[in-house]
């Protein structure tokens, strides 16, 4: 039943009811579960559940969990309630989950890719006469801040992306700003 609760409170959360997310969240409290594993388990849905898409939802729930550990219980569990009817009521996006299971799925099955030289760090005079950092382009010193058409990752990964924000919460103009540079890249390597 433990397992089904909590099970419970996480789907009432993403399925974004403050109601249900509110009556799993006492059931647990009052069947005697501690109230650090929720606060472990709300901070988890707070990533994985809502991620970019209201990054305040993650602070709310370290908040809400350091407000716990100040206060004990019974006038921390309020700062839990608080916290779970925040992450069921706002803008949800399991991108960032989903793009960090693709990442270490990638980086399972490829290996220990080579950093580009242009990415080395050069301490030494005998890495950067081995072109260490050489190429490498200043983000601030670039237009924008912004070094269009520069390769970030290993060549066996080049275009490669994990990370596609939806289109709600603050991910909608993550969306756009990654669009956006994404097509100066494009424009940047097409007049090369």
């Amino acid at each position: 039943a433990f397992y089904d609760q909590i099970s419970a409170l996480h789907k009432s959360v993403r399925g974004s009811d403050p109601d249900a997310s509110l009556y799993w969240l006492c059931r647990m409290l009052d069947g005697g579960c501690d109230p650090r594993y929720i606060a472990r388990r709300i901070i988890r849905m707070a990533s994985e559940d809502i991620g970019n898409a209201d990054p305040r939802a993650l602070q709310l729930t370290l908040a809400a969990a350091d407000t716990y550990e100040r206060l004990g219980s019974p006038e921390g569990e309020l700062a839990l309630a608080q916290a779970v009817m925040y992450l069921a009521s706002t803008a949800k996006s399991n991108a960032v989950y989903s793009a960090y299971k693709l990442a270490v799925k990638t980086v399972k099955d490829t290996g220990s890719l080579e950093v580009p030289l242009q990415l080395r760090n050069a301490p030494t005079r005998l890495m950067k006469d081995l072109d260490y950092g050489k190429q490498y382009r200043y983000a601030h010193d670039e237009p924008d801040g912004y070094a269009a058409g520069e390769d970030y990752l290993p060549d066996a990964l080049r275009g490669q992306r994990f990370y596609e924000p939806v289109a709600r919460g603050l991910e909608i103009k993550i969306r756009e700003k990654l669009k956006r540079l994404r097509e100066l890249d494009r424009d940047h390597r097409a007049n090369k």
